[in-house]
């Protein structure tokens, strides 16, 4: 992972986290439904791919679940490879989503 430190910040109106990289942002999506959270997309611009924070993006929103008892629909293909790798996360699946990531 690279020196900078980059924040997170949890932009409700726009429905994302954010982490600002100057004049690009690095994002997140998330759409709160009564079933639990549904991520659909991440983007992270290229000139920062690598360092770290599109983990700490999802690191952040998967936590963000974790404490306001969501469980995570992983549409976005990075999310859901993360928590395929992480078991820390995995208990945080709906349970439609297990099976697609192989978990059942």
């Amino acid at each position: 992972m690279a020196d900078e430190t980059f924040e997170v910040v949890n932009n409700t109106e726009s429905g994302r986290f954010e982490v600002r990289l100057g004049q690009d942002v690095a994002f997140a999506e998330y759409r709160l439904l009564k079933t639990g959270i549904l991520f659909p997309h991440t983007e992270v611009p290229q000139a920062f791919e690598g360092k770290g924070v599109g983990s700490l993006l999802v690191r952040t929103a998967l936590d963000y679940a974790r404490e306001h008892g969501q469980a995570v629909m992983p549409v976005c293909p990075f999310f859901a490879s993360y928590i395929k790798r992480h078991a820390e996360y995995q208990d945080l699946l709906h349970p439609d989503y297990r099976k697609s990531l192989g978990l059942d």
